[in-house]
């Protein structure tokens, strides 16, 4: 599967990983992207891209989302559910790429790594 899904799914695992372990280097992105998206330079461009920003940018989008999880603060929500709804918010907030799309590819991704409720709590959100 060579599409911007599964490049989303990976900078979602590189995500995912920094959050628990904020020791990752680049360098080891670089490698993980590469062997992960095959290669593929345009998705491993896409994928780099969305790990890069939502990296620099994670106290705003927290912030945000904080603002619209009613009850919920950011940290207490499970780690895979946050860092989905981190890298949604930043593709709602900063690329052309419409809300729609954003949520729906959001929510599958969430269907896929999260548990029961996350699909409908990631819709919620975003």
């Amino acid at each position: 599967m060579s599409t911007r899904r599964r490049a989303r799914e990976i900078a979602l695992q590189l995500l995912f990983q920094e959050d628990l372990n904020p020791e990752q280097t680049a360098e080891f992105a670089g490698r993980f992207l590469t062997k992960r998206l095959n290669g593929n330079r345009p998705l491993i461009d896409f994928a780099r891209r969305l790990y890069a920003n939502v990296c620099e940018n994670r106290r705003e989008l927290d912030r945000v989302l904080a603002s619209h999880a009613t009850n919920w603060s950011v940290r207490r929500m499970a780690a895979i559910d946050r860092n989905i709804l981190r890298l949604g918010a930043h593709e709602i907030l900063n690329t052309e790429t419409p809300g729609r799309v954003v949520i729906n590819e959001a929510v599958e991704i969430a269907k896929r790594y999260g548990d029961r409720q996350s699909g409908q709590f990631v819709n919620g959100i975003l």
